[in-house]
């Protein structure tokens, strides 16, 4: 089971990889004014990716440690939804209270301000 979500993880790895090439490759030959074919950009970019993904797969300790990685995400507890909507809820009125906080703060400061150089 846990070799599974390696290879995921290494799946994954490479598709962000290759998006983030694709990104590249665009803004570097969009720099340079000329574009060559959107299919030479593809290619190159899921080539690199794919080779860089098998190269790192067969690395024994690459795959060592992405395999333990994913051993300890399974030992990770999540949280419930309730406990998830008490924490946001919490996050919400600091949040809130810390604005009115700062609010009176800067109100108070720019009429300190007016005061001692205005007046």
């Amino acid at each position: 089971m846990e070799r599974k979500w390696t290879y995921v993880m290494f799946a994954g790895g490479g598709l962000v990889l290759a998006y983030l090439l694709l990104k590249v490759g665009d803004w570097a030959w969009g720099f340079y004014g000329t574009k060559p074919n959107e299919l030479l950009i593809d290619g190159v970019a899921f080539l690199v990716a794919g080779t860089a993904s098998v190269i790192a797969l067969r690395n024994e300790q690459v795959f060592l440690l992405a395999s333990e990685v994913t051993t300890e995400l399974n030992k990770v507890t999540w949280p419930t939804r309730k406990e998830t909507f008490a924490a946001t809820v919490v996050v919400i009125v600091t949040v809130i209270v810390s604005s009115i906080f700062l609010g009176i703060f800067d109100s108070l400061w720019a009429w300190l301000t007016r005061l001692l150089f205005n007046g």
